[in-house]
């Protein structure tokens, strides 16, 4: 039996739902976006469903302590395709046992769980160190980020907190959504760009008159404080990667 759901947080815990009211033994949850029909093989549509989701997540609370019920979101964030079925597999694993099942690491789809969870914490708490903001000429303060995995839900406190009195956009190119700080609350929000965009820079028209010397200041500072004699780029890569280097300023051209 295989399962297919639309993507969404919803949709996966309405399938946990769907199989205990069922119990049709063995199956596989699939995202509609990359499944492919397999002869022989009986599906299920599942249709999302809040309610029968909010039940399961309340049931998965109960069972789960905080920091298992943190690695299950972050896996589903992960958005890797094999995580899904993992995560379905580990929602009825973790109610058909006893309290404390989490711990069990000779569980496959705990390991796996744990394994994303990792990647996509790591994954936030670069973008909460390399993220920088750019002011535009409105006095918005905006950057743009394609992050390997859908970390905005996880890194907007952090961004609310440190820059509590600036209004700030962080938008995600890659899954074309942003957070949106108007010096009270985060919200989400779309922008219908003009054309393809792909540079997390704002053109330069949109920017603030200052904006360029700031940069420009910054840079100087950087390369004066920089010690030519105990550089290590070896180590500098691990801690900075290049793919992250777009995102900083002091590694832009001039």
């Amino acid at each position: 039996m295989i399962y297919i759901f639309d993507g969404s947080l919803t949709g996966l815990l309405t399938a946990v739902f769907e199989w205990f009211e069922r119990k049709p033994g063995p199956t596989t949850l699939k995202v509609n976006t990359i499944f492919q029909p397999e002869a022989f093989t009986e599906t299920v549509e599942i249709m999302s469903n809040q309610e029968k989701a909010d039940r399961v997540w309340k049931g998965l609370q109960k069972k789960l302590k905080k920091d298992w019920q943190r690695t299950f979101y972050c896996s589903y964030l992960s958005e890797i395709p094999e995580a899904y079925d993992h995560l379905f597999q580990f929602a009825i694993y973790i109610f058909e046992n006893e309290p404390g099942a989490a711990a069990n690491y000779g569980n496959n789809h705990v390991i796996a769980l744990a394994k994303y969870a990792k990647s996509v914490e790591r994954e936030k708490h670069r973008m909460e160190a390399f993220i920088r903001f750019q002011k535009t000429g409105d006095g918005m303060f905006y950057t743009s980020i394609d992050p390997d995995f859908n970390v905005l839900p996880l890194i907007s406190n952090h961004f609310k907190n440190r820059y509590a009195d600036q209004q700030w956009i962080i938008y995600d190119l890659k899954r074309k959504y942003g957070l949106h700080y108007d010096l009270n609350t985060v919200e989400e929000v779309t922008i219908n760009f003009s054309e393809s965009a792909t540079n997390p820079n704002p053109p330069l028209a949109l920017m603030d008159e200052k904006e360029a010397l700031y940069a420009l200041l910054w840079k100087d500072y950087f390369k004066s404080a920089n010690i030519v004699a105990r550089k290590n780029t070896k180590l500098h890569l691990q801690h900075v990667p290049r793919r992250y280097w777009k995102y900083l300023t002091e590694k832009q051209l001039a």
